[in-house]
């Protein structure tokens, strides 16, 4: 059972048997991890961190996870791992843009990170490669990132989505860096057209930030 359903029920057994807690204390959220993409840092984060607080986060469960976006994927996400296990909470919801899916896809499909995942939205994530990569082929994150490569053929042999928790991704026929746009998409994920967006949009637009923030709370 999903722990989020299953939080929904125990308050409503709660509510039942006469032991809720009382109006005013609010139900903790899972911390929420933002991973950015190639060439970017955490502050590609500040205005979806802004709409997280005024839905009611505290700004100690939010966390921009930075890194050095050269190095290999494989890499990142075993810092990931150790910098989730740092945060001490059960589980946590992970939103991630472009390449930084893929390093949450690894961490939860070859680190154990299924058992500490909730939720696990992708923001035009480059699943199944990219054709317009020849600009950062140098550096061994974006060769990772190649339709084909060995990292992209491990990452997608079998589940694309495994686990308890939830997939989703949101795409754009319009992004001119995910090439094909169907690249961004997952087996066994709710995938949702986001409409005509360009590559970095994804994390600027209110749309796309209500609907995240919803499939949070959902």
């Amino acid at each position: 059972m999903r722990p989020k359903l299953a939080a929904a029920l125990l308050a409503f057994l709660a509510i039942l048997t006469g032991t809720a807690a009382p109006a005013h204390a609010a139900a903790r959220r899972e911390p929420v991890v933002l991973i950015h993409g190639y060439n970017s840092t955490p502050a590609t984060w500040n205005k979806l961190v802004g709409r997280l607080k005024a839905a009611g986060y505290d700004a100690a469960d939010i966390h921009p996870f930075g890194y050095n976006y050269r190095v290999s994927n494989v890499t990142t996400a075993a810092l990931l791992d150790s910098y989730i296990s740092k945060i001490g909470a059960d589980r946590v919801d992970i939103v991630a843009h472009s390449m930084g899916a893929l390093v949450a896809r690894y961490y939860v499909k070859n680190l154990g990170g299924a058992a500490h995942v909730d939720d696990l939205i992708s923001l035009a994530g480059p699943h199944h490669g990219t054709r317009v990569l020849t600009i950062c082929s140098f550096d061994p994150s974006c060769r990772e990132m190649l339709p084909g490569s060995a990292f992209l053929r491990a990452l997608n042999a079998g589940d694309e989505t495994p686990g308890a928790l939830g997939w989703r991704t949101f795409y754009s026929k319009c992004d001119l860096l995910v090439l094909p746009y169907t690249s961004a998409l997952l087996d066994g994920a709710e995938n949702t057209d986001a409409g005509c967006l360009g590559h970095t949009e994804f994390r600027l637009v209110d749309s796309i930030g209500e609907q995240v923030i919803k499939a949070l709370k959902d």
